[in-house]
């Protein structure tokens, strides 16, 4: 495969993964109801400047949002959005939960565990950061 065919791979990954970020977090909202969904992506894009699209590239201002929002409860929309995302990978990745588990920090796990794969072109179970987290 040439370099290009490697980075436009690379690219189309980044999308499908930030594409999945985005219908986790959507479905996870949804269990809430349609209304109040609507209710934090508004409230999220005027008060906070996130606009919906942005969310899978300002994944720690969009934690802080919701932590702002819903103050302890927003950890329990975070577990939503890992579990459903965790789903959506086709559970490729065993579940380590590190000391400091956050959203954000699943979420770049998850992402650097794509690249580690498109780059070698197979499947991993678990990259040396999620082991290494997990300690």
């Amino acid at each position: 495969m040439s370099a290009f065919g490697v980075v436009s791979q690379l690219h189309l990954q980044k999308k499908t993964f930030n594409r999945l970020v985005l219908e986790a977090i959507d479905e996870a909202l949804s269990s809430l109801g349609e209304t109040p969904k609507i209710a934090i992506y508004f409230h999220i894009d005027k008060t906070f400047n996130i606009k919906k699209q942005e969310i899978p590239h300002r994944i720690e201002d969009f934690t802080s949002a919701l932590e702002e929002i819903f103050g302890l409860g927003a950890k329990h929309l975070e577990i939503s959005f890992m579990k459903h995302l965790h789903a959506k990978i086709g559970g490729i990745y065993e579940w380590i939960e590190p000391k400091d588990f956050t959203f954000p920090t699943y979420v770049h796990m998850i992402k650097q565990n794509l690249v580690y794969t498109s780059k070698n072109g197979k499947e991993v179970e678990k990259s040396n950061e999620c082991n290494q987290m997990a300690k």
